[in-house]
């Protein structure tokens, strides 16, 4: 540990103090770094009951622990806050490359307490640190914002909120630069909230390490890995667009709110060909070698001229699928989400919600002020901007769709979300997975990123009728090659008969992309069918000194978990919170819906594979004793 350089820093905007602490030895061996982190922070530091947009909040942004290393993929950073959509553990993550400047300014972490009275933004510069007034740039569309912050601050990475966030919006996100962002979850408007427009970070210290020939050979051992993936070559051409016609041809997407399945001509609105047409280059994180993302260009047409970083399943499957919006109108909602700070799912689910609400005939035009249909580009974006800035219907449906619901007469049944979050893609009455378990287990609601069979095989979509299996669908040395403990793996993957036990999976699914989550590498499936905690232990002590085995990687990440679990059920998470939308178990897409308990039946499975209690879901002292956090049991 001579050689670890971290620290953590806290910044309270009420009384304008800045102060840094080492990050000590226990933090790091407990918890990590990233989403680790930040759970002990947060359970620690907010107090029970805070409402997430008040100044008691606290929000803070922590680099995974490769980051600043060539470690493939090692970009990533986890923010977090109590959700001011959720009320529940709020978090998401980015990659780019703000986590390397933070990283290499010297921290580990950046805390953020209280409220400013006026609008201001922060500068790092490696020691040096400011509270700057932001008067100048509140109001400011995001791009602007960062275009004058380049000038003043050459070199830095700029973390920023939008109008969205500045309005508090309750699904404002944190950009991330121009092209990225800390979407899910609301932290933009938990940055409104305090007044803090933005944070630029320079860094320029570099990162020590404690052996450089042994984090050599693990970069070269990951870096082998994941090209040897199954689906390296796929993602490098194509990114996470290769799932959305596998999706599309089960059925499984997010049609129109959720009523349709698919559309007619999903293949051409959002098939992966659509990279060919308005791709130009690929774009990569730092220290990625899979570079998923796709410079896109509309050059004729409604949009031409149109610049930007895009072409990722969420947007075109929010606005294509759910919104049911062209593929150029897809590419321009995505602009406006990133220009203003709005996370994209969210927002494609308000205004599915809000188009299906209308159809129905719940609101209407003289409430809307225009007419709204699937597919309108124009209306949606008028409306979209009426949310962004809170104007008319648009504050209502700014709270979110739960909220919203509770606005209108008889609209419950119609607002797409578990536990307050607008749930994405994939519909589980189309594809029932691994994947879909996770929905309902996310410690951060309705969401697709924290839970996802590291070898799931999209070929397959076998229905099995007691959902407690899904096919594995690979030969024995796919199996094989999986680096997961024995026992365990014999007991998730049965080669017999070709499946993959969802409960058990879920949970190592869950606590493998909590451990990517801490040490800041990415999830993308070349990563998740290869990379597993040997070579994560393997680079962590050549990085960082610490000597750690991949059980102990494992079982940290399993502790932070279960501390989140523990947050969100100190802030009030009810057991029937994990309940799929009822139209997923009364309305059926092409003879397909959902059986409630049998999905009770896995669900109440995996919390006793998790050491939880089977009926409510809450950690067991065994487990909680186990895991070193007795303490937290409440």
């Amino acid at each position: 540990m001579k050689d670890y350089p971290g620290k953590i820093l806290e910044i309270n905007l009420s009384t304008g103090s800045i102060s840094s602490r080492a990050v000590e030895i226990d933090l790091i061996e407990k918890y990590l770094g990233g989403i680790g982190f930040n759970a002990r922070i947060l359970y620690d530091e907010i107090p029970a009951g805070t409402e997430p947009l008040s100044e008691e909040n606290v929000l803070v942004f922590a680099a995974g622990t490769l980051v600043g290393t060539p470690f493939p993929t090692a970009s990533r950073t986890e923010a977090s806050a109590k959700s001011p959509l959720t009320s529940q553990f709020g978090t998401s993550n980015s990659g780019a490359f703000f986590g390397i400047q933070l990283k290499t300014a010297g921290y580990d972490a950046l805390v953020v307490k209280g409220k400013s009275l006026t609008p201001v933004y922060v500068a790092i510069s490696d020691e040096e640190v400011q509270i700057l007034d932001a008067a100048f740039l509140w109001g400011k569309e995001c791009w602007a914002t960062v275009d004058i912050l380049e000038k003043k601050h050459y070199g830095a990475e700029i973390a920023l909120i939008g109008p969205a966030g500045e309005n508090l919006v309750r699904f404002a996100s944190i950009e991330n630069g121009r092209y990225d962002g800390w979407g899910r979850t609301g932290l933009g408007a938990v940055m409104g909230s305090k007044n803090l427009k933005a944070i630029a970070v320079k860094g320029t210290r570099g990162r020590k390490v404690h052996d450089s020939a042994a984090l050599l050979e693990a970069v070269r051992k990951g870096q082998q890995l994941i090209k040897s993936a199954s689906s390296y070559i796929a993602f490098t051409e194509y990114g996470t667009l290769n799932a959305s016609i596998p999706y599309g041809k089960n059925k499984a997407i997010s049609a129109h709110n959720f009523t349709l399945g698919t559309l007619p001509d999903w293949k051409e609105i959002g098939g992966r060909q659509i990279v060919d047409k308005y791709g130009s280059r690929h774009v990569a994180c730092q220290s990625c070698i899979i570079a998923c993302g796709h410079w896109t260009e509309i050059k004729e047409g409604k949009y031409a001229g149109l610049k930007i970083k895009d072409l990722e399943i969420t947007p075109v499957m929010s606005f294509g699928a759910t919104v049911g919006l062209n593929t150029e109108a897809i590419i321009k909602a995505s602009e406006i989400c990133q220009r203003y700070g709005v996370d994209m799912v969210s927002a494609g689910g308000v205004l599915g919600f809000a188009i299906e609400l209308y159809k129905k005939g719940i609101i209407t035009t003289e409430e809307v002020g225009f007419e709204l249909d699937f597919g309108d580009d124009e209306a949606a974006f008028k409306l979209l901007h009426q949310v962004i800035d809170r104007e008319g219907i648009g504050d209502i449906l700014a709270e979110g769709t739960k909220r919203a619901a509770e606005q209108f007469a008889n609209a419950d049944r119609y607002a797409i979300h578990i536990k307050g979050m607008e749930i994405p893609m994939i519909d589980p009455r189309g594809r029932w997975s691994t994947w879909s378990l996770g929905m309902l287990t996310n410690i951060r609601g309705g969401d697709h990123l924290r839970c996802r069979n590291p070898v799931e095989n999209l070929r397959f979509n076998d229905k099995d009728e007691e959902y407690m299996k899904e096919r594995f669908g690979f030969k024995k040395p796919m199996y094989d090659r999986l680096d997961m403990p024995e026992d365990l793996k014999s007991q998730a993957i049965d080669l017999e008969s070709d499946t993959v036990d969802i409960a058990v999976m879920s949970k190592w699914a869950e606590d493998l992309i909590n451990l990517y989550n801490s040490v800041g590498i990415c999830i993308r499936p070349p990563v998740m069918e290869k990379v597993g905690p040997t070579i994560i232990a393997e680079a962590c002590r050549a990085f960082i000194g610490v000597d750690i085995s991949a059980a102990d990687l494992m079982k940290s990440s399993e502790r932070t978990w279960n501390l989140i679990k523990l947050f969100n059920l100190r802030e009030g998470e009810k057991v029937d919170a994990s309940k799929f939308p009822r139209r997923f178990y009364e309305e059926d897409i092409d003879g397909n819906i959902l059986n409630e308990e049998k999905i009770q039946a896995v669900l109440e499975k995996y919390y006793l594979v998790r050491g939880w209690d089977g009926r409510t879901g809450k950690p067991d002292s065994n487990t909680l004793v186990r895991l070193n956090l007795v303490d937290d049991l409440g």
